[in-house]
Formats: C-alpha cells, structure tokens, sequence
C-alpha cells in the first residue's frame, strides 16, 4: 500500500510544465546531435572539395607548363624551319652558280679550244710552206716562182710578220731584176746572185724560227688553260656535290623540324582543350562546393538559433515564475532592489540635456559597437564629471579620431602604392624566371642533341676507320694473291712455249728424217694443239686476273679517296666522308660550346632573377601585416571612426544647445 502511495504521489509530482520541459530537451538534445551529424558529414565534403580541387589545380599547372614547353617547342622548330628553308635556298643559290660557271667555263673552253686548233693549223701549215720554200731556194736552179707562191701561202697565215714579209718581197724582186744579168754575165754574178738568196734564206729562217716559237708558246698557253680549266671543273664539281649532299642533309633536318612542330601542335591543341575542361570542371565545383557551404552554415547558424530558443525556453519554464518556486517572494525582493537602483541612477541624471546626451550615446554606442561611445556615455551616466569636461573629452576624442584617419590615410595611400609597385615587380620577375627557365630547357635539349649527333658521327668515323682497315688488309692479301697469279700464269706460259718448241722442232726435223720413222706425227697434232690450249688458258688467266687486279686496285682507291680525309687527286684537293664527318663533329662541338656557354649565362641571369624575385617576396611578405589586415577592411574603418566622430560631434551640439 506504501508503494503504490509513493508512486501515485510520484505521478501527481510530474506536472504538465514538466513535461513540456522534458519534451523540449529531447528537442534540444535531437537539434544538438543532427547538428553535430550534419557537421561531420559536411567536413567530409569540404575534404572531398579541396581534394578533388588540389588535384585539378596540380592538373591545370602541369597542362599550363605543357602548353608553354610546346609553343616553345613549337617557336624553336618553326625557326629552325625556317632557317633551314633559308639555308637551302643559299645552297640552291650557290648550286646553281656553280653550275652556270660549269657550264660558262665549258663554252669558253670550247671556244678557246677550238680557236688554238684554228690558229695550231695555220702555224703549222705556215712552217710547212716556209720550210719547202727554203728547200726550194737553196737548189739554185733559179726558178723561185714556187717558192714566191709558197711563202705567199705562208704569210697569208702569219700577218703578225708584215714587215718582215714586205722585205723578203723586196729581196725577191730585186733577185729577179738581176735574173737577166746572170744569164748574160758571168761568174761575178752568178757570186752576187748566191749571197742574194742566202739573205732571203736567213731572213726566211729567222722568221721560221720565230714563228716555231710561237707555236711552242700557243701550246704551252693551250696546255695551261686546259689544265686551269680541269682544274677549275674539279673544284666546281667537289662544290656542287658537297652543296649538294650538304642540301639534303638540311633538307631532311627541315622536314624533321616540320614534322615535329605539326607534332607538337596538335599534342598543344589537345593539352590546351583538357586545360579548358578541367579549368571549367574546377570552377564549377568551385562554385557548387562554397554555395554548399554557405547553405550549411546558414543551416547551423537555423540549427544553433534552434538550440538556443528551446534553452531559452527551457530556462523560462524551469524559472521561479512558471513553476511556482518558493522562491518567489525573494526574487521580487531582488527585482524592488534592481528597481531601487535605476530609480537612484535616474535620480542623479536631473539635467535633462545630460539624460538627452547620455540616451544618444548609448544608442549611437550600440549601433556602432563603439567602445568609444560607450565609455562616454558611461561617463556622463555616472554624473561624475562636470558638463564642461565632458566637452573637452569629446573634443579631445574627435582630434584624436581625425589624427588617426589622417595617419591612417598616408599609410593607406603608402601601401597602395608599395603594394601595386611590389605586384608589378613580382609578376614581371616571375615571368622573366618563366622564359629564362624556359630557354634553359630548350638549350639543354639541343645540347643534348648536339651530344647525340656527335657520337654518332664518332661511331661512324670509327666504323669508316674499321673498314678502310678491313678493305686495306683485303686489298694488300688479295694484291699478292692476285700478283701470285700472274706470275704462275707467266711462268707457266713460258714452260709450256718452251715445251712447244721443242716438240716442234722435233717434229720437224724428224719428218724428214731418214729411215722411215717420223716419229708420231699423227698424234703429236693434238698434243701440240692441246699444249696450245693449255698455253691461251693460262694467258687468258693472266689477262683476266691482270684486270680483276686493276679493277680492284681502282675500287679500293676510290673507296680511300671516298672514304678518307682529304687529300690530292688530280692536282685538286678532295675530302672524303671521314674529313667531312670530322667536320661536322667540330662544327657540333663548337655549336655546343657556344649553346654551354649561352646556357651559363642564361643560367645565371636566371638566378639573378630569382634572387630578385626572392626579395620581393620577402618584401611582400613585410608588407602584408602592415598592409593587408583581414579582420577589418580599409573601408570600414574608415566608416567606423567617421560615424564615430560625427555621433561625437552631434554629442557636441547637444552640449551646446
């Protein structure tokens, strides 16, 4: 019976008001964990945002480096393009030059050739006329009508001689003048007529010597040209062939270039689209990730507000005044004293202007949560201080704000100023670092090249040299062989002539020996014939092999010359592929050197660049504190002290009205 008293009691003790309270702590205590729940669940988001946008951030930097290294790429091998183009066009240039002259050389050649042999005949058609007349004039028979028509014949092709010609004309006809004395007169004139002709014979003779002169120097300059103009077609034709040969080279290193900068420009138009779809990707989870954040924290800020008013609430239904708490009286006790206490307060303010003042200020302290106004307005609640210092305090409180805006606005105006001039500074050096960085990789990577170039040609001047060693090893042991040869075939040739003779002979002599045997001439035919067989097979080896040498020695020379350093040939000078690779090796090496040393220097202008990019930072860095304070902006500050001082100077005019 107790038992069931103590529980009837116990369940009339539980009042409605107690249920409401407990019903609002299960509220209270649900809102609590929902709110912690959605809490947790939004740090795992916030988590996935900035892991799947550090992921597209470090992306959208890699494909932004691709993009500069390929249009680097591509400028590097556009310009090597077209370099090459310009190249080739000089070696088109010079090809064709050269060939003209080829061909201009060829036609003075031939021209010069064929007027030497004009000019050869007549000189030599010139001595042979002279040379009968001379004869002709030393028989003395004085008829010298054929020798007049053959030195005709002579001076007709050898005008440089007039005035030696006009005089032996002269001679002659004065000879023939005394032609009818000798044949009357007698032995003194036959004297006088002799040592006549003998002139004419000498002055002939002269002139025949220098006209044999002549001819000697004409085929000495028609020798020299000739050999001027061999010469001159060698070396026409080594340039042709090497421009040539040099041309394709260029012509296959530009179609290299061309091939790659259509490479890279298509992997740049890829690179570039991804670029833009992770670049769009990232903003837009950029944009849905904060507007999900704003929604959360405007759900927590719901959910908090939530927890609060049911506290509230709570704490209002658990108070004295709902459930009926004994302490009641005392409670109003407490309320008589507060009460007490403000009537005091209110007592004190009399003067209506304080009281208007003090109202303003509390006001304009609370709209501006200003500690300033505060401080006043609890100045003049008090009631402490005289009117008169209230006035100087506000006074001194404006000047005090307006000095600060002023020194906040010169430090406000040097740090824009420092802060615009250290972005400049910083965004121009990052971006010198950028392209010096950049012609670093380009130059490195053509070093590189360069470096590959030159081992390769080293192998293949090794692999030449290896050969020439290998066909020099050949040729010398196939020369003795082939020299073996030709003396066992002359050897045996002479054996088997020897032996010829000896049947032969004595064959012959026994077919007409007496006794009735001739020996086997029957059967000796076809062993002479047989011996005669043997002997054409053996000098047909000794031809054969005598060309195979010949043949063999001239392949392994042009394979030196081709292959070897340079050399004479023909009176010319001639490269073969070893001088030509060594050529091109010290032309790499020497690029290379200037491309190392253009590396170093760009090397250290990029240091320097960054040592000064460096130290913007570090300035940035100083200037931020200083400059950039994230509580509060500029502006609102600046907002701040001018509401402050224009409620202070409001307070003022109440003072004074």
């Amino acid at each position: 019976m107790k038992l069931l008293a103590s529980l009837a009691v116990s369940a009339a003790a539980v009042t409605p008001t107690q249920k409401v309270v407990e019903l609002l702590h299960g509220m209270q205590d649900k809102a609590a964990a929902e709110k912690e729940t959605e809490a947790k669940e939004h740090d795992k988001y916030v988590e996935f945002c900035q892991d799947t946008a550090a992921e597209k951030s470090h992306a959208i930097e890699k494909e932004e480096t691709s993009i500069e290294q390929l249009k680097a790429e591509i400028e590097a091998q556009m310009t090597a393009s077209e370099n090459l183009g310009e190249e080739i066009k000089e070696l088109d240039s010079s090809i064709a030059k050269a060939e003209a002259d080829m061909q201009a050389a060829t036609e003075l050649r031939t021209q010069e050739k064929n007027d030497y042999e004009l000019q050869d005949q007549d000189y030599a058609e010139s001595i042979d006329s002279m040379e009968r007349a001379i004869m002709t004039l030393k028989k003395r028979d004085h008829e010298t009508s054929q020798a007049e028509m053959l030195l005709q014949q002579a001076a007709q092709r050898s005008s440089m001689l007039e005035p030696q010609w006009r005089k032996i004309w002269q001679l002659l006809a004065s000879k023939s003048q005394s032609t009818g004395f000798l044949q009357d007169g007698g032995a003194p004139e036959a004297a006088a007529y002799s040592s006549h002709m003998g002139a004419i014979i000498d002055m002939i003779e002269d002139m025949l010597k220098k006209i044999s002169d002549e001819k000697a120097e004409l085929n000495t300059a028609e020798a020299n040209r000739a050999h001027s103009y061999e010469m001159e077609m060698i070396d026409l034709t080594d340039k042709v062939e090497f421009d040539k040969q040099t041309r394709a080279e260029k012509a296959a290193s530009r179609a290299d270039a061309n091939k790659a900068s259509a490479e890279a420009q298509g992997l740049l138009a890829e690179t570039q689209q991804a670029h833009s779809e992770d670049t769009k990707f990232l903003e837009d989870l950029n944009a849905e990730c904060k507007k999900n954040s704003e929604e959360f924290e405007l759900r927590q800020e719901t959910r908090g507000e939530e927890i609060k008013a049911i506290g509230k609430a709570i704490e209002i239904l658990s108070s004295d005044a709902v459930s009926g708490n004994s302490e009641k009286y005392r409670l109003l006790q407490k309320s008589s004293t507060a009460f007490i206490q403000v009537r005091s307060s209110l007592q004190i303010m009399e003067n209506p202007k304080q009281e208007k003042l003090f109202t303003f200020l509390q006001s304009a302290a609370a709209r501006l949560s200003s500690e300033k106004l505060s401080f006043i307005a609890a100045t003049v609640g008090a009631g402490r201080d005289p009117m008169a210092k209230v006035k100087e305090m506000i006074s001194d409180l404006i000047e005090r704000l307006e000095k600060e805006a002023a020194d906040e606005a010169k430090e406000h105006a040097w740090c824009d100023k420092n802060l615009h001039d250290n972005k400049v500074t910083r965004e121009e050096l990052t971006a010198q670092v950028e392209q010096l960085s950049s012609q670093i990789e380009g130059l490195g990577a053509d070093i590189d090249k360069l470096g590959h170039d030159v081992d390769e040609l080293n192998t293949e001047i090794k692999e030449l040299e290896g050969a020439r060693t290998k066909a020099t090893a050949q040729r010398e042991e196939e020369s003795k062989s082939n020299k073996a040869t030709i003396q066992d075939a002359k050897e045996a040739q002479a054996a088997v002539q020897k032996a010829l003779d000896v049947l032969k002979e004595f064959y012959d002599k026994a077919a007409s020996a007496d006794g009735g045997y001739t020996g086997q001439q029957s059967e000796s035919g076809g062993g002479l014939g047989m011996l005669e067989v043997i002997d054409s097979d053996f000098a047909r080896l000794e031809s054969e092999t005598t060309t195979d040498e010949e043949e063999a020695a001239a392949a392994y020379n042009k394979f030196m010359l081709e292959s070897g350093g340079c050399g004479y040939h023909k009176g010319a000078e001639v490269c073969g592929s070893i001088a030509k690779k060594t050529d091109q090796v010290k032309a790499a090496e020497k690029l290379s050197k200037k491309k190392q040393s253009e590396m170093s220097k760009t090397e250290a202008d990029c240091s320097d660049t960054q040592a000064e990019l460096d130290s913007a930072n570090e300035e940035y860095d100083k200037l931020k504190p200083v400059c950039i304070k994230p509580s509060v902006s500029v502006e609102e500050r600046v907002a701040q002290r001018e509401a402050e001082i224009d409620s202070l100077q409001q307070a003022l005019e109440i003072l004074d009205g």
